[in-house]
């Protein structure tokens, strides 16, 4: 991977990507022979077209606190259990009793490709798989568990979960701005959060760049939701790569249905705005950082 200072974002995505992916691939092969079904569809669900932008927080993190001296090896194993979290997150929210979505990336979702079983089974395995890959990365002991205290903060019950759990109940009911902020901290801000603050330890930041680069995070990640709502009204399926117009159809409440369109806006540019400032207390080159906020407030799908 080029040095941090030296690539652009969608190089550096694709970098990322493709890191990911390698380490993913390795983890999953081979399959158990008599549960092969199973594992074609962990691939399936981790594998398949994503913008991998957990996994690519990790490194871009570690990289601007490393510097030159920047290891993305030492990353790998990290952003692919992050991916899993992910992976595995998307499997479940699609399933009938959750969100009951028949299509996810351009693909029909893995319950639809597989089977409702399979598709459970699925995203339990991805979800044990990311502890295995952090307890068997090359980290020293001690940040092992660092690393998973992290990862189990962003993804489990006081974190992701709750978010989801959260959002299932809200269906049907009116939240105020404090509520649904609370619900996507959680829901979609928690493991990104994680992901940032992972890179930002596997690069060796003190508690100032870990402070610094956690605030980018939460401003990142509420951002990604608020534009996720509005392309929920302004794009269609096609573009998606998703349902247009499921949490209006579902009676969601969402920083559209809230706000209106361009209170959404307004606060997608003042989230925006914050992740940006968030940085000027970054030690190093911020560069990249600064371009990946600016794609996620402002991306097409």
């Amino acid at each position: 991977m080029t040095p941090i200072t030296q690539v652009t974002l969608p190089a550096f995505l694709k970098a990322a990507s493709e890191r990911v992916e390698t380490r993913l691939q390795a983890a999953l092969a081979p399959a158990v022979p008599s549960a092969d079904t199973l594992f074609a569809a962990m691939h399936y669900g981790a594998l398949g077209p994503g913008k991998r932008l957990r996994p690519a927080l990790v490194y871009a993190c570690a990289g601007i606190v490393q510097g030159e001296y920047f290891d993305p090896a030492r990353c790998d194993a990290a952003a692919a259990a992050l991916e899993c979290i992910h992976a595995y997150s998307l499997i479940h929210d699609d399933l009938p009793a959750m969100d009951d979505d028949d299509l996810r990336r351009g693909r029909p979702t893995c319950h639809i490709a597989y089977d409702e079983a399979t598709a459970i089974l699925a995203g339990d395995a991805l979800q044990t798989l990311a502890f295995e890959l952090l307890l068997h990365s090359e980290a020293e002991a001690c940040l092992k568990v660092r690393l998973l205290e992290e990862l189990t903060a962003g993804s489990g019950a006081r974190g992701m979960v709750s978010g989801q759990a959260i959002d299932l109940a809200a269906v049907n009911r009116k939240l105020d701005l404090a509520q649904l902020e609370e619900m996507h901290r959680l829901k979609t801000g928690a493991l990104i959060r994680a992901s940032a603050r992972i890179g930002a330890l596997l690069g060796g930041a003190d508690e100032v760049q870990l402070a610094a680069l956690s605030r980018y995070a939460e401003a990142v990640g509420l951002a990604f939701q608020v534009q996720d709502d509005i392309l929920d009204v302004t794009a269609d399926t096609a573009t998606l790569g998703k349902t247009q117009g499921a949490d209006a159809a579902r009676n969601k409440p969402t920083y559209v249905s809230l706000l209106g369109l361009e209170g959404a806006r307004q606060k997608l540019e003042g989230l925006h705005r914050d992740a940006r400032e968030a940085l000027e207390a970054v030690r190093g080159d911020t560069s990249l950082l600064e371009q990946l906020a600016d794609y996620i407030a402002h991306r097409s799908h």
